[in-house]
């Protein structure tokens, strides 16, 4: 029985249009000037409108060589339902404007059977939208190509079961068949994200956001995901998929591979001069394989 999930953000946080959504994709991948690396395994990249985050996102998903990849991890925050743990998709199809991505049902079946996986209904997951702006950028990427995607989405989950979790999805890590994107944005600053850690050492806001952007950042190339435990301990800094970049971090931790992140691309959405002032912040990386 197929169970579609549609592309519910098309119309409103990218286009419907087929035709211009290929063009923009195209405009921005080539833009990047990026080489595609059969070594990149794994990318993080922001997951907001396009006309906001498009641009960055690309520097993720220009390193891609799709030939020997068949299966796709997804691992994005929830924004709306609540859940402690990590959920699967139900779907069996996710529906891009660009060409459909069937969901590994047998892959689903094989991590429910860990029993530390909840499920998301449809409903929860065509609310949700970090997942859904990967999907044209993969589904672009992979074109020609038989994919299967594995969403899984990321609750608030604890430190403990960050550890978890990452230990337990490590083994995917080390098939050379698997990739993994990861999606999230990064500072969300103003008072209407209640975030406005302001370090005046850096001059205007948008300088001391980078930093702290940059730091975790830093941080996260290093792998060291108790230091990235930290580093939100201290500065508490708004990184949406922190869980989701977390888990990542454990899984890199516990697998086989040798695998190495690092960032490609940093914008802001504005430059912010004044308290009054709001922005998010992207960021986009790729984990490739230290051969």
């Amino acid at each position: 029985m197929e169970k579609v999930r549609e592309a519910s953000h098309a119309g409103s946080w990218y286009t419907d249009n087929p035709t211009k959504l290929s063009s923009d994709l195209e405009e921005w991948l080539t833009a990047t000037g990026l080489t595609k690396s059969p070594d990149v395994r794994g990318v993080i990249a922001p997951h907001a409108g396009y006309s906001y985050s498009g641009r960055a996102a690309a520097y993720a998903f220009a390193n891609i060589d799709p030939t020997n990849i068949s299966r796709i991890f997804l691992l994005g925050p929830s924004h709306h339902f609540y859940t402690p743990k990590c959920a699967l998709s139900t779907a069996t199809v996710y529906k891009t404007p660009i060409g459909d991505l069937p969901v590994d049902v047998e892959m689903i079946k094989e991590i429910r059977a860990m029993g530390k996986f909840g499920m998301m209904d449809l409903r929860v997951d065509e609310a949700e939208h970090s997942m859904e702006m990967h999907l044209p950028y993969l589904a672009k990427v992979f074109k020609g190509h038989n994919v299967k995607v594995v969403p899984i989405l990321v609750g608030a989950v604890s430190a403990e079961n960050e550890a978890m979790y990452g230990e337990l999805l490590a083994k995917y890590v080390d098939d050379p068949k698997n990739f993994f994107s990861v999606s999230s944005d990064f500072c969300h600053w103003g008072s209407r994200f209640n975030y406005m850690h302001y370090d005046h050492n850096h001059g205007p806001i948008h300088k001391s956001i980078e930093a702290l952007d940059k730091m975790g950042m830093d941080i996260i190339e290093t792998g060291d995901p108790d230091a990235f435990k930290k580093y939100q301990q201290d500065f508490d800094n708004t990184i949406c998929g922190r869980h989701p970049i977390s888990i990542f971090l454990h899984m890199l931790k516990h697998c086989s591979s040798k695998m190495k992140i690092n960032f490609l691309r940093y914008e802001q959405s504005s430059q912010c001069l004044t308290m009054r002032d709001s922005s998010v912040s992207y960021a986009s990386a790729a984990a490739k394989l230290e051969t």
